[in-house]
């Protein structure tokens, strides 16, 4: 599972709002619920973000490992 924890930590470092990103960087208001609700964005998204608050990806998103799955069913799901 990915979550976006870090990317509020970030936005407050950085003193950057809501607000501001979807007024002034124009990031909608559907990808504002995605980043809220930690639901799937795509990685050009994730590049500008970081371009907006100037950092790195590991600023904007955490990976959290699944519980639901063993390792060597992970791993034949990657080579799939």
């Amino acid at each position: 599972m990915m979550t976006f924890e870090p990317l509020w930590k970030t936005m407050k470092k950085k003193k950057v709002t809501g607000y501001a990103l979807i007024n002034k960087h124009g990031i909608s208001r559907s990808l504002w619920y995605k980043l809220r609700h930690d639901k799937n964005i795509n990685l050009d998204t994730v590049d500008h973000l970081c371009d907006i608050l100037n950092c790195d990806v590991s600023d904007i998103v955490k990976h959290i490992p699944s519980t639901k799955q063993n390792p060597a069913s992970q791993e034949q799901d990657l080579k799939d």
